[in-house]
């Protein structure tokens, strides 16, 4: 089925394979093509084909060219187009449509995760968790006429990211091109997205009457952080509930009145810290709508894991361009974190079905994504060289099952050892207050040779 030479990437490199593997089903050029023709609402196809555009960005988002000027030069002749029609291309490239590029990822890549049994085992049983937080993209540089007069940093856009931990992948995105909206702006979009039976966690930024409410009247559950700005009345004492890791926990019953005159009872869970955080607080409140049968133990773990999400903002910067600083224009900007978004719900793909093979437990405690992301970085490109076109073909027409059941196959081929995490030691907790004010500069090589020279007096 497959060729001598793309037989030596299974057996090198069988990640960047699941990776182009992934892609080619899901999001193959004809596939792309059709999907941009049936999502697009003004824009439209002439000389430039939207899978030419799509590949071009994916190369920057994989880190494997380091701007679009430089993915085009490399490409010019398969564009069929000028360097200044794809930029207008991406600067007008509808925010919806790529919102639900992501959409469309995520629904596709469910099925193929779910035949590999690479869901995670569920955070409450019972409920379909969903993680939702705000992410604001990096300024950008001032190339645009508009910008070079201005003195404060560009904001290109900011999006609401919904994650979904039990498949890992990224479900659904709000994005918005004023960089200086505020998050609640865009509560109206995903509040139509919820549905009976689900389980929202969120930052404190959400603590809104209006947001809450939305919820429960959707029958969905929400457990958030509680925001000083909410107004609500206390109608039972505090009292203790248990222990977490970090501390111990508390309950009581509080009343919150709707802007409709409506009264709510909800759950005000209290963590007391053991140690402080960075911020210092030490008291930590959290609101929910659960059902008693859910302890507030289990409440504060739960919202504990709410950082699962912020982790994967972290990595979309660390291992993806997911902030391509040359893109100055809101649209363009935000296709470009749109399209980190779908590479990151590629890598969820590999990683189930590594979970698949190795467990959720070895994968999540010994895979390091530095490792995966670099392997592919370094491979991929030439991989795609190396092997035409026309060979990938073979994916495109793979029932989910089928792409699965591969999947597997070209998990149990990758060497888990060069992916596995370094082992770092406990860090020492931070004292509080502020640091020193920096004075200058020093040289590292003196105070290590210093250090050296007080070590060897001991």
């Amino acid at each position: 089925m497959l060729g001598a030479v793309f037989e030596r990437f299974v057996e090198k490199s069988p990640l960047s394979v699941m990776v182009r593997a992934a892609l080619e089903r899901v999001l193959g050029a004809d596939r792309l093509d059709l999907w941009f023709e049936r999502t697009a609402q003004k824009q439209y196809t002439r000389a430039r084909l939207f899978s030419s555009v799509y590949d071009l960005m994916n190369q920057v988002v994989f880190c494997m060219q380091p701007s679009v000027r430089a993915a085009y030069q490399a490409q010019q002749a398969d564009v069929g187009a000028s360097l200044v029609s794809v930029y207008n291309k991406l600067n007008h490239f509808e925010t919806h449509t790529a919102a639900e590029l992501v959409r469309d990822s995520a629904r596709e890549f469910a099925p193929i995760i779910a035949h590999m049994g690479g869901e995670r085992a569920p955070w409450l049983e019972g409920y379909q968790v969903k993680i939702v937080d705000g992410n604001c993209l990096e300024a950008s540089d001032h190339r645009l006429h508009a910008l070079r007069e201005a003195i404060g940093r560009a904001l290109p856009g900011k999006s609401l990211v919904v994650y979904e931990p039990a498949q890992g992948v990224v479900t659904n995105v709000v994005p918005c091109e004023n960089g200086h909206a505020q998050e609640r702006s865009l509560f109206g979009a995903l509040v139509k997205t919820v549905q009976a039976g689900e389980l929202w966690i969120a930052d404190r930024n959400f603590c809104t009457r209006a947001f809450l409410r939305a919820i429960a009247t959707r029958e969905a559950f929400f457990i958030t952080r509680e925001h000083r700005g909410l107004s609500f009345e206390i109608v039972e004492a505090l009292h203790a509930c248990g222990h977490t890791e970090t501390g111990s926990v508390a309950q009581q019953r509080m009343q919150v009145v709707d802007d409709h005159g409506q009264a709510h009872l909800l759950r005000r869970v209290r963590m007391k810290l053991q140690h402080a955080p960075r911020n210092g607080a030490t008291i930590v409140h959290i609101l929910t709508n659960l059902p008693s049968q859910v302890s507030g133990a289990q409440i504060a773990a739960l919202y504990r894991k709410r950082w699962t999400l912020e982790t994967a903002f972290q990595h979309l910067e660390a291992y993806f361009y997911s902030e391509i600083h040359t893109l100055g224009y809101p649209k363009a900007a935000l296709f470009g974190f749109c399209l980190a978004l779908v590479a990151y719900n590629v890598l969820a793909v590999v990683l189930a079905a590594l979970r698949g093979v190795y467990s959720e437990e070895t994968v999540d405690a010994e895979v390091s994504l530095y490792y995966v992301a670099n392997e592919i970085a370094a491979t991929y490109h030439g991989m795609m060289i190396a092997i035409p076109a026309p060979e990938w073909d073979v994916f495109y027409a793979m029932s989910p099952a089928d792409l699965a059941a591969l999947l597997l196959d070209l998990a149990h081929k990758v060497r888990l050892q060069a992916m596995r995490k370094s082992p770092r030691r406990p860090q020492k907790p931070h004292p509080l207050g502020k640091k020193p004010a920096r004075k200058g500069h020093v040289a590292t090589a003196k105070l290590l040779m210093n250090r050296q020279a007080k070590s060897a007096t001991l």
